[in-house]
């Protein structure tokens, strides 16, 4: 896919999302890509993003959609841009097969442009956490807030 502008990028990837084929999620990213999910599964090439991708989207992410909201574009130089997005994906399912409630997650793209158009070199996608700031690991691994109230 030949992306002419970085503020299309969370759009095209929410269009391959949708199509539920990872090599359509995996066309987006350079041969040497790396790709950090919401609990930090690091994968480190276009195959295991496209093959990550393609597993979930048909499983327990069959079902769902994947909006996006805001997007911000920083620019790293002519051919360089980072970046970020808000996403909203519905239509998860429990390892039960029931529905599970929407999340929210924020994905920071480094993008590069090449002869084909813009490309990602490393994704990050990050949960956002109602009411939390961090994680905290103490008797399970879970959300924290430090903050009074």
């Amino acid at each position: 896919m030949s992306l002419a502008d970085p503020a299309d990028f969370p759009a095209a990837f929410a269009a391959a999302w949708h199509s539920r084929d990872g090599a359509a999620i995996g066309a987006l990213f350079a041969e040497d890509a790396d790709f950090v999910n919401v609990v930090g599964l690091w994968w480190r090439r276009r195959a295991d993003i496209s093959r990550a991708h393609d597993y979930a989207l048909k499983s327990f992410f069959a079902d769902t959609r994947l909006r996006v909201g805001a997007v911000s574009v920083r620019w790293l130089g002519a051919d360089h841009a980072v970046v970020h997005s808000r996403l909203h994906l519905t239509g998860q399912r429990t390892p039960e097969g029931a529905g599970a409630k929407d999340r929210q997650t924020v994905m920071s793209f480094v993008l590069e442009r090449r002869s084909t158009g813009w490309c990602a070199v490393s994704a990050q996608n990050t949960d956002v956490v109602p009411g939390a700031e961090t994680h905290l690991n103490a008797d399970g691994f879970g959300p924290a807030d430090y903050r009074p109230h």
